[in-house]
């Protein structure tokens, strides 16, 4: 502890960037995508690269081990170390040149290869390494992977597009690593530089022979060194080729060059449908013979995986005809869209010489669905890059494990290999899942094991040496693509030989004499299968846990919170920048406490025992799901499920049983009991927005950052006219009066009756089957952890709704995140008939509409209101699916052109923009894209959001009134012309 105090200290008062010493913080950085967790002594994050270096010199002093880390997805276990972790993708992340003429630029290794793409767009071009983390992947992980991506075909690996590097040494010697000749003449580099690079080239000239003979002579080979850079066949040598694929052991990073290329204008997918997994592999030697940019596997697990995820059930229901044991994505990408045409036809020929049709028996069934629409391409894309996510997403306890899954071999060899790796799985009692890069004979192969057993770890260590056999029967390389690691360093004697071996630690000891980049990794490697470097070691241990909510979907302690926690397999898609919502704190702080895989991990060494006792209740707890706005992205957005909001949910349960409320809890909380007095006393009660001590004594004890007006109560709440309204004779519809509309909103309720009513509905608002109170979905208390007191919230309402339920009669509102309460939480607190009907019927007023609308029955009556709107979705909508339905009716209303604003969280959230210590990133959330596009928009655009939290934050932050869509189609309903009033709304109009 002297130690780390002394270093944490010295980093501390030398450094401005974060540096982070307590074991909630080192226990996010333990692990990676790979199966390992080793807990570093600290974890620095550099505001800028002379920190970086300078925390790298005192780790140095301080004799500690220094492992870079930019996105933390490594499979392979790169990224994990017991020294100090260097967290370059916080700050170190800009492009530094661009040379638009030359296709060349020189970039930050911390910058993350979507984010390059994006900025390159615009210049038409792009960096075609297409790894399927691309949206988290930074380029200095890539490069120390010698990472491939799913286009090497056509682009080849992240070596061949690496033009030079700058990188220190471990003394802290800075040097450019580059093309040179081989008598090193006119090379602008010190004496040691020179030296180190005349004796690689030596080494590479001594070993050339045994370099070509045990070097596989496939494309997909990053094992071991790259030590046919430095072989005369290269000359001129580039000395950044030996830096690729190193993992860090060699040098540190601090410059990246980088080849670029055109962006892809057109492509054309043909998706190869076969009826046996044999016959596909035997087949991909023959289409690449057409020149594809990628022939990508999909198998039968990974297409029944994908039908149960809400992203991907659509592309699946559209791009999968019948029930195909494998398919091979076949993209064509020619510049002329004609030519991709003509090749997909041609595959669909090649598929017909090769015997396959689709009224053939199982082992020749099969044939081609040409995919030509952009947007359906897209989602197959992002489908196949989901791959291990969507493999990851079991929930039980055996899971598909990282180990063999990227050994390459020849194409004609490819459909043997395949065969005999499931006898081999088969012979250990398991099975395995195989996806990606058929192309290129590297196949994602995961046997399904439970790392927590000790006979399925002995499985996993049989399986890699049988495999690794095979590999080198075949001549193919071991490690194709993820790289070495910790998983597959050791047997890289069986590979290359002792002699190529003994040249990895000659190249490591004269790079790195005193082993302090990133050791363990290539050379000098732990076993694989060494159990106490596990992210499940022998004595992992989830003791019992009282749980408020259902978890019985997965296995573990607190009735499946285990497994649900342990779901996060640290591939990092949360850590996405743009698209979707997911993590909206994180795109604000970019730092790893912020993302949902930072809490996940957190939640699981918390339950294990691993950061003390009654770590689950504690104060850095509440302070790592602090900025979690219980978004539910996660839940639609994360590959594997894991739903961060649901678990918030416990985790507050717990600290409110163990610390009781705060101040701000019981506000917050008991809002919907305590509304009804403050509308009454209205003036009062807003009193605290008109006075500036109220505002100061509410953030000094409640919590309640005085920069924020509360919503103002009012007198005039929203008291239902009659039990039901509207046509005794129309449809029946039931309309569910939450809160916030009921108490400050009250316009949005009666524009949604008029609506209702104007389209010929019955609409009941039925009496509390039981007490005086108004229904209340329960969500203010889940927020604040009172979960017993949402259940009787929840409990009044199903009685009230449950008969309408019983005969089939809609329940639709205007919140969304109370509507979807009964979609969500309500099935995790009742699993009795009642709730299940009312959550089966209960529907956003836009849903509603639509199904209506579809249907030919929505009889409504529309004028022109505004020429535009731009509309913001609430998270809840978007992660039920529940958005589209918003643009599809604001398009019922006649003339009005409707723009959807690319923004994930508005950051209100709730309760959340209102905190004093969670203020700044509110508005910092909403500065990324929503307020910005708001304050673009001219007067006469409507602004649209349904959400309460969104309405105020948008006012807050741009002093627009943003409208919900009941208001706009009320208003809208005042304008129909009177010849329109006879007129139905088309069930094709709902489409446009």
């Amino acid at each position: 502890m002297t130690n780390a105090s002394s270093l944490e200290r010295r980093l501390r008062s030398e450094l401005t960037g974060d540096v982070l010493f307590d074991r909630f913080s080192r226990g996010r950085y333990a692990t990676d995508a790979s199966f390992y967790q080793i807990m570093p002594y600290g974890v620095v994050v550099p505001r800028n690269m002379d920190e970086a270096l300078r925390a790298l010199a005192i780790a140095r002093d301080d004799g500690r081990k220094v492992t870079p880390r930019g996105g933390g997805t490594s499979q392979c276990g790169q990224t994990v170390n017991d020294g100090l972790v260097v967290d370059l993708s916080k700050h170190l992340n800009r492009i530094l040149s661009l040379d638009v003429e030359n296709r060349t630029c020189v970039v930050e290794p911390g910058i993350v290869l979507d984010d390059l793409n994006r900025q390159l767009k615009k210049h038409g071009l792009w960096f075609p390494v297409d790894v399927s983390t691309a949206s988290r992947a930074t380029i200095g992980g890539m490069a120390g992977n010698n990472s491939c991506g799913g286009r090497s075909l056509r682009y080849g690996t992240m070596r061949d597009n690496t033009l030079s590097m700058e990188a220190a040494l471990a003394d802290g010697t800075l040097s450019r690593f580059g093309e040179v000749p081989r008598d090193l003449s006119e090379i602008d580099a010190s004496d040691s530089t020179r030296a180190l690079f005349c004796d690689m080239l030596d080494l590479g000239a001594r070993e050339a022979k045994e370099i070509a003979a045990r070097f596989p002579k496939v494309q997909r080979r990053v094992g071991g060194y790259n030590l046919d850079a430095l072989t005369p066949r290269n000359a001129p040598n580039n000395m950044a080729h030996l830096l690729v694929g190193s993992e860090g052991t060699l040098a540190f990073t601090t410059k990246v060059e980088l080849k670029l290329w055109p962006v892809i204008r057109n492509k054309a997918l043909g998706v190869c449908h076969f009826g046996s997994f044999y016959e596909a592999m035997d087949a991909a030697q023959h289409l690449v013979k057409l020149r594809p940019i990628a022939v990508e596997l999909v198998d039968r697990t990974m297409l029944a995986l994908g039908r149960d995820i809400a992203m991907f059930a659509p592309v699946i229901s559209a791009a999968i005809k019948g029930d195909p044991d494998a398919v091979l994505v076949v993209e064509f990408a020619e510049e002329d869209q004609a030519d991709n045409l003509l090749r997909l036809r041609q595959l669909g020929e090649l598929m017909g010489d090769l015997g396959f049709g689709w009224n053939n028996d199982k082992r020749k069934w099969g044939g081609v669905v040409e995919i030509t629409e952009p947007a359906l391409q897209g989602g197959i894309a992002d489908f196949r890059a989901a791959g291990l996510n969507v493999m990851m997403s079991m929930k039980q306890e055996g899971k598909p494990v990282s180990f063999v899954e990227d050994c390459a071999v020849p194409l004609p060899h490819l459909a043997d290999y395949t065969a005999r790796l499931n006898e081999v799985f088969a012979r250990h009692g398991t099975s395995g899942t195989m996806y990606a890069h058929a192309s290129e004979g590297c196949l994602h192969v995961r046997p399904v094991l439970n790392l927590k057993l000790e006979k399925d770890v002995k499985a996993m260590r049989a399986i890699a040496e049988e495999a690794f056999a095979l590999v080198r029967e075949y001549k193919g390389s071991h490690s194709g693509e993820h790289g070495d690691g910790l998983v597959r360093s050791e047997f890289h004697e069986t590979m290359f030989g002792e002699r190529l071996v003994a040249d990895f630690r000659q190249v490591k000891q004269r790079f790195d004499p005193d082993g302090v980049l990133n050791p363990g990794k290539i050379v000098d490697a732990p076993r694989m299968d060494n159990r106490s470097l596990f992210r499940f070691p022998p004595d992992y241990r989830v003791g019992e846990l009282k749980t408020k909510l259902d978890w019985s979907a997965y296995p573990g302690a607190g009735g499946g919170f285990q497994g649900a926690v342990e779901m996060c397999n640290n591939n990092g898609a949360c850590r996405k920048l743009e698209g979707g919502v997911m993590c909206p704190s994180y795109r604000a702080t970019r730092n790893e406490k912020d993302v949902t895989r930072g809490r996940a991990n957190t939640l699981r060494l918390a339950i294990s025992g691993q950061l003390g006792p009654d770590a689950l209740s504690s104060d850095e707890m509440m302070e790592t799901l602090k900025l979690c706005v219980s978004c539910k992205a996660c839940r639609h957005e994360c590959p594997t499920g894991v739903d961060m909001a649901k678990m918030k949910i416990e985790v507050l349960a717990a600290r409110a049983a163990s610390h009781g409320l705060t101040l701000r809890d019981r506000l917050v909380g008991y809002l919907p009991r305590y509304a009804g007095v403050a509308a009454r006393l209205a003036p009062l009660a807003n009193w605290r927005n008109r006075s500036p001590l109220l505002r100061n004594l509410f953030e000094r004890f409640a919590g309640i950052s005085a920069r924020r007006a509360l919503p103002a109560f009012r007198r005039d709440v929203f008291v239902p006219p009659a039990d039901s309204v509207g046509p005794e004779t129309g449809r029946e519809v039931v309309l569910f009066a939450d809160t916030f509309n009921r108490v400050y909103e009250r316009e949005n309720l009666d524009a949604a009756l008029r609506v209702l009513a104007g389209g010929g509905y019955r609409v009941h608002l039925p009496k509390p089957a039981s007490g005086n109170r108004p229904l209340c979905c329960g969500r203010t208390f889940l927020s604040a952890g009172l979960v017993d007191e949402a259940k009787v919230e929840l409990d009044r309402l199903v009685s009230t709704f449950a008969p309408f339920a019983a005969r089939g009669v809609p329940i639709v509102g205007l919140e969304p995140s109370c509507l979807l309460t009964l979609r969500d939480e309500l099935a995790s607190l009742r699993k009795d008939n009642d709730a299940k009907a009312v959550g089966a019927h209960a529907l956003t007023f836009e849903e509603f509409l639509v199904r209506e609308a579809e249907a030919g029955r929505l009889q409504l009556p529309l004028g022109a209101v505004a020429d535009k709107a731009i509309v913001h979705g609430h998270c809840h909508q978007k992660s039920f699916g529940a958005f589209k339905p918003v643009e599809q009716v604001l398009r019922l209303v006649p003339g009005l052109k409707v723009e959807t604003i690319e923004s994930s969280c508005c950051g209100m959230a709730g309760a959340f923009g209102y905190g004093t210590e969670t203020y700044d990133a509110s508005i910092e959330m909403a500065e990324l894209s929503l307020l910005p596009a708001v304050r673009r928009a001219d007067q006469a655009t409507l602004v649209v959001a349904d959400g309460t939290s969104c309405r105020h934050q948008i006012h807050d932050g741009t002093q627009r009134e943003a409208l919900h869509v009941a208001r706009v189609l009320a208003m809208s309903l005042d304008r129909a012309t009177p010849r329109s009033t006879t007129s139905p709304v088309a069930k094709e109009t709902i489409h446009g």
